[in-house]
């Protein structure tokens, strides 16, 4: 289409618009020169046929531009219209309503504006409901939901601006009992909405994570566990200065067992979180390996093949280079295997671990534990040896028969932590005399005399 039909288009459309205005006003005019009843009934068909109207000649253009001009055009065609339409339409409502707020009385006054302010209600509700299902059959879907969402937000602020602005003249009229009534009514709501976030905070409450009601537990039982502490010591004091000296025996004894068994329960439990803390801490540094190969993986490489060809697959449980200890090769065997290796290192004519330097025993409280370090002159190269051993019952062979140095760390382990070494050419306590009580090393020791 060319411009200069466009411009007879909008030249057209102009005068239409126009000649409804005029014809409009002509029918206002005459409908003011009749008497009220007739008034009513004139203003209320001429403002039906102006909307009528208004509405067609809407349609018309919308449904002529639709036909002639692209996608683009039309969404700025029927925005334009739709704009066209609501400002007439507000301007037409605005007129009407005040001509009729200068005739009728107070009474019918209230009437209008309530007519005029459902008539606007649902005009507006229909062209929104329009404009939105004719972008519907056009727009894609991302469209639709932002100009649904426009749409209704514009329908909220205007309902909301019309109800406020209602509400307002209505308060200027009423008279004190309908405002009382008003005030009530609102004070009612309020409390009904604050008794509902009460009732939904009060909820919420009883849904806490476990970890904040283990929390609140925590603190409980260690309030209840500090007040009866007071509470016992305070009747202590109480009955000492009561008692005669027999019954003040008995207690002292009394109290001095309970602290023994406190004592010895604390002790327990202090040594058996940190045993767990140590074991934890030491298989983490264990089995964090550096992604750099250590110069030592080639030997342990050869050792472990060796023990696997001569000893047995699953002879040893693990092994790795212990990176916080010079990067020393580690064997950790099985009990049963143990002495077996350790007798394969030792004669071995490529291994030849003549020398054990160390030997020494470990309470993990989970387990006990042998290490044993040894060197190789001929290969220049050392390598630990472990064993974990049954706590309750940790009995392991003797390394004696195949390293004399073995003899006295033995004996030490065997005085301090209870290990027995069998087949032990002469196994005994070396530091402590044969008639002590425990052994001092291992983590639940508790000495025989605590006054000592």
């Amino acid at each position: 289409m060319s411009e200069k039909e466009d411009l007879a288009k909008q030249k057209a459309e102009a005068a239409a618009r126009a000649k409804a205005v005029a014809l409009a006003r002509k029918e206002a005019k005459a409908a003011a020169e009749k008497p009220e009843v007739e008034m009513d009934i004139a203003k209320q068909k001429a403002a039906a046929a102006a909307k009528a109207k208004a509405a067609a000649l809407a349609k018309k253009q919308a449904k002529e531009e639709a036909a002639e001009k692209p996608e683009v055009d039309m969404d700025i065609a029927k925005q334009k219209a739709a704009a066209a339409a609501k400002a007439k339409a507000a301007a037409l409502a605005k007129k009407q309503a005040k001509e009729e707020a200068g005739e009728k009385p107070e009474v019918e006054m209230d009437i209008a504006k309530q007519k005029a302010a459902a008539a606007a209600k649902a005009k507006a509700a229909a062209l929104a409901k329009k404009q939105a299902k004719e972008e519907a059959g056009e727009k894609p879907e991302v469209e639709m939901d932002i100009a649904k969402q426009k749409a209704a937000a514009a329908a909220k602020a205007k309902a909301a601006a019309l109800a406020k602005k209602q509400a307002k003249e209505e308060a200027g009229e009423k008279p004190e009992v309908e405002m009382d009534i008003a005030k009530q009514k609102a004070a009612a709501a309020a409390k009904a909405k604050a008794a509902a976030l009460a009732k939904k905070k009060a909820k919420e409450a009883t849904e806490k994570p476990e970890v904040e009601m283990d929390i609140a537990k925590q603190k409980a039982a260690a309030a209840a566990k500090a007040k009866a502490a007071a509470l016992a010591k305070k009747q202590a004091k109480e009955e000492a200065a009561e008692k005669p000296e027999v019954e003040m025996d008995i207690a002292k004894q009394k109290a001095a067992a309970a602290a023994k068994a406190k004592a010895a329960a604390a002790s327990k439990a202090k040594a058996a979180a940190a045993a767990k803390n140590r074991t934890a801490a030491q298989e983490s540094e264990e089995a964090d390996t550096p992604s750099e190969i250590s110069p030592n993986q080639s030997k342990l490489d050869q050792i472990v093949s060796a023990i696997e060809s001569h000893v047995g697959h699953g002879a040893l449980l693990e092994n790795y280079i212990n990176r916080l200890s010079k990067d020393v090769p580690t064997l950790v065997a099985n009990p049963d295997t143990y002495f077996s290796i350790a007798k394969f290192l030792r004669y071995d004519e490529q291994l030849d671990f003549s020398y054990l330097s160390e030997l020494h025993g470990t309470d993990f409280e989970s387990h006990m534990e042998i290490y044993v370090h040894l060197h190789s002159f001929k290969m220049n190269q050392s390598v630990a040896l472990k064993v974990k051993l049954d706590r309750d019952t940790p009995v392991i062979p003797s390394l004696v028969p195949l390293w004399s140095g073995a003899n006295w760390p033995e004996c030490e382990a065997y005085d301090l932590l209870g290990i027995n070494f069998y087949e032990h050419p002469d196994l005994k306590r070396i530091l402590l005399g044969e008639d002590w009580k425990g052994y001092p090393l291992r983590k639940d020791y508790e000495p025989y005399d605590v006054e000592v």
